[in-house]
C-alpha cells in the first residue's frame, strides 16, 4: 500500500502522529471487510461485487462509557444514523460504522446486535448506532444487498489500534473520488501535546478541481489522458456527485460543542483539495473525543445527584486544534487516493488510479515536488 508521504510529497506544516492515522489517538481501533468478487454485466444479487464495511471503535468499553461528540453537515444528500442523539445528548454511545448507500440498515441492525452480546440480558436496553455510507453503484452491485451481519461483526473482530487499511478496502471499496479510483483514507496530527487523526471515505469531485497541496492535478490528468468511470456509467450526469464521510477522533479534552466546531473544519479540508459540497453530495462529519470517558460511564442509581468531573480543553486553546482537522482530512483524502488501484466493476466500468508518476510530475513543476521538501 502506497501513501502520500511514500511518495516524497506530505501537506501542511503540523507533523503527523508515528503512524499518521486516525489510530494515533490511543484507544481508537478500525477494522474492515473488503467485497470484490465476479466480473461482467450486473445481475442484482449475483454481482459483480465491489463493496464492503469500515468501523471506528473509539474505546473498548463504548457501549459503557460513552465519549463526547459533534456533527457538522456540509450537504445532506447523505445518511448518518443516531445523529439526532448526538446532536441532543453531545455524547456518541456506539463504535461507527461505514458502508454502501443501500447497506445502511444491515450495518445499523448488526452493531445493535453487537452492542447487546455486551450488555447484560437483564433489565432495558437501546442503541442508537452511527452508520454512515456513500454510493458505489458505479461499480457495485448496489442493490444486491451483499454486506451481511456477519461481515460486520468480523470488521468489528478485526479492528486493531495499528496501521490502517487504505484506498479500495473496507466501505471504500468501489468509491470513486474526483473521478479517479478512491475509497478509505486516514492521516493525523500532533498538536502540542494532543492528537487528532481522521479517517474518509472519499467517493466526490470533479477532476477538473482536484487540487493537492494547492496544485491543480486534476487539469494535468485531463479526462483525454486518463477517462473517467462516469464516462462509462449510465448516468454520466453523476460526475462529480457522490458523498464523503469524515470521522474525527482526538484525545484533547473538548466538549460537545467544541467538537461541533472541529467537526467543522473537516469541510475546509475536503474545500482544499478541490470539494464544494455540491447539491447531491452527502458530505457528512462526525467528530469525538476519547478524554472524560470515564466520567460518563453508564449512570449508576448509587451515585445519583454526585456532580461529575470533567476536564475541558480552554476555548483559546482550539485553533490550532481546527488546523489539525483540517490538515488530516486534507492528507487522509490524498491517501485515499494514492493508495487506490485502479478497479474493473460490473458491466466492465472502470476506476483509474490517480497515477503517480503523473502526480509527482506535476507537484515538481509547481514547486511541491519531493525535492521542494
Amino acid at each position: 500500500m502506497t501513501r502520500l508521504r511514500d511518495l516524497g510529497l506530505s501537506i501542511g506544516r503540523l507533523p503527523p502522529g508515528p503512524l499518521n492515522a486516525i489510530t494515533d489517538v490511543a484507544g481508537v481501533r478500525v477494522g474492515s471487510v473488503t467485497l470484490i468478487d465476479g466480473e461482467g454485466p450486473l445481475v442484482v444479487g449475483r454481482g459483480p461485487v465491489r463493496t464492503g464495511v469500515t468501523v471506528v471503535v473509539p474505546h473498548d468499553r463504548i457501549g459503557l462509557s460513552p465519549v463526547f461528540a459533534g456533527t457538522h453537515t456540509l450537504n445532506g444528500n447523505g445518511e448518518m444514523t443516531g445523529l439526532e442523539w448526538v446532536r441532543e445528548s453531545g455524547q456518541l454511545t456506539t463504535a461507527i460504522a461505514i458502508t454502501n448507500t443501500h447497506s445502511v440498515g444491515t450495518v445499523r441492525d448488526a452493531l445493535v446486535a453487537a452492542d447487546m452480546a455486551h450488555r447484560s440480558a437483564r433489565g432495558s436496553f437501546w442503541s442508537l448506532p452511527v452508520v454512515a455510507e456513500t454510493y458505489d453503484g458505479a461499480l457495485n452491485d448496489i442493490n444486491g444487498m451483499h454486506v451481511t451481519t456477519n461481515h460486520v461483526h468480523e470488521a468489528l473482530a478485526n479492528a486493531s489500534d495499528g496501521p490502517v487499511a487504505e484506498g479500495s478496502v473496507g466501505g471504500g471499496t468501489g468509491m470513486i473520488c474526483h473521478e479517479f479510483k478512491g475509497g478509505t483514507g486516514t492521516a493525523s496530527r500532533v498538536v502540542g501535546g494532543w492528537r487528532v487523526g481522521a479517517l474518509v471515505q472519499a467517493n466526490y469531485g470533479d477532476r477538473e478541481h482536484l487540487a493537492i497541496d494547492g496544485v491543480p492535478v486534476g487539469l494535468t490528468i485531463p479526462r483525454s489522458v486518463l477517462p473517467s468511470a462516469w464516462d462509462e456509467e449510465e448516468a454520466a450526469a453523476h460526475a462529480g456527485a457522490g458523498s464523503i464521510i469524515v470521522v474525527l477522533a482526538t484525545d484533547a479534552p473538548l466538549l460537545p460543542h467544541q467538537l461541533t466546531r472541529l467537526a467543522q473544519r473537516a469541510g475546509l479540508g475536503i474545500a482544499r483539495m478541490g470539494g464544494n459540497g455540491g447539491h447531491s453530495s452527502g458530505d457528512i462529519f462526525l467528530a469525538f473525543s476519547t478524554a472524560n470517558a470515564e466520567a460518563l460511564t453508564s449512570y449508576k442509581a448509587e451515585s445519583a445527584g454526585a456532580p461529575l468531573t470533567l476536564t475541558m480543553l480552554h476555548d483559546g486553546e482550539i485553533t490550532e486544534l481546527f488546523w489539525g482537522a483540517i490538515e488530516s482530512t486534507e492528507e487522509a483524502i490524498c491517501n485515499a487516493l494514492v493508495a487506490a488501484e485502479t478497479m474493473t466493476g460490473r458491466d466492465g466500468i472502470t476506476a483509474h488510479a490517480l497515477p503517480h508518476d503523473a502526480l509527482l510530475d506535476a507537484m515538481t513543476r509547481y514547486g511541491r515536488g519531493p525535492a521542494a521538501r
